[in-house]
């Protein structure tokens, strides 16, 4: 299958992925789902890495560790802005991740004594926060300013859970086990934190049993996609197709949920999306990650 059709075919199933998510929240709690997510998505890589004769086995644990911890609370915090908010308001916020990068890489810059800051990444961050503050900006008077700044947090952790995988496959790790450690990492802490916070596990139904399963094996499944699409694709034209992803939440929000989004949160997504556009490409001009360490925002 070509690079842009399977780059679609993720972006369509992290979106599913997203609707079984809202789905779920009405039943489980964000962390219950992360935690059940990671076990099918743990098993599911397993599964993989033995029939490519992979070992499982690291070197790295420390830096696997530091990666599940931004990349959990990340994906904790966007489950939880999945069942509080409008779907694609959700999904567009985590996008952010990539205009978050930006502004680390402008940071870093700063801290680093430059003398001239690149005005073009400073206008992508700039375009992407006033996107931002459209989409929250009726969220204020439906009394979930929070729940929009946990959406918002999970793009900025996503970014940094980005740095982590970038670094893990410089060290060498293959994205399986780097995708397997992060599921074993979502369930254990998924699992802790629900025991803390919500006093132990909810029963099951058989309707809330499907929807977990559905969770788990369609975010595996898009990653596996993903990943194939930037082994063998074109990384700025995958990047572009990823951003499908907002526009089919927004379908799937208007059909299934009857989300009403404003014109401000409208035109707020597509300022986001330019900014992501032009975050990407500014900074594989500057510092083009590895091949073997492609990011996407839903995996954070």
């Amino acid at each position: 299958m070509p690079a842009s059709a399977l780059m679609v075919l993720a972006t369509f199933l992290f979106a599913t992925m997203g609707v079984c998510v809202k789905l779920a929240s009405e039943f489980y709690a964000a962390s219950e789902i992360v935690m059940y997510r990671g076990l099918v998505g743990a098993l599911m890589m397993a599964v993989l890495t033995h029939r490519q004769g992979t070992s499982l086995k690291t070197r790295l644990p420390g830096m696997h560790v530091w990666r599940s911890i931004s990349g959990v609370t990340s994906l904790c915090l966007w489950f939880y802005a999945i069942g509080k908010l409008p779907l694609a308001t959700a999904m567009t916020l985590n996008y952010m991740s990539s205009v978050w990068m930006a502004l680390f890489l402008l940071g870093g810059a700063v801290l680093m004594g430059a003398q001239k800051l690149d005005w073009r990444l400073m206008a992508s961050v700039l375009l992407g926060f006033a996107g931002v503050a459209l989409i929250l900006r009726p969220t204020l008077d439906q009394q979930q300013l929070w729940h929009g700044l946990a959406g918002l947090l999970s793009g900025m952790l996503a970014a940094m859970a980005y740095l982590q995988v970038t670094a893990l496959g410089r060290a060498g790790e293959p994205e399986l086990r780097v995708v397997f450690y992060f599921s074993v990492g979502g369930c254990l802490a998924g699992a802790l934190i629900t025991a803390v916070t919500e006093g132990g596990l909810q029963t099951h139904t058989l309707w809330g049993a499907a929807l977990l399963l559905a969770v788990g094996l369609l975010a595996t499944t898009a990653q596996v996609c993903l990943t194939r699409a930037y082994a063998i694709g074109k990384p700025l034209v995958n990047a572009c197709l990823q951003y499908l992803g907002i526009v089919f939440s927004f379908i799937f929000g208007m059909l299934l949920f009857d989300d009403a989004l404003t014109w401000p949160a409208t035109i707020g997504m597509l300022l986001i999306i330019g900014a992501g556009l032009a975050a990407t490409l500014l900074r594989s001009r500057v510092a083009p990650p590895p091949k073997d360490s492609q990011f996407n925002p839903a995996e954070s």
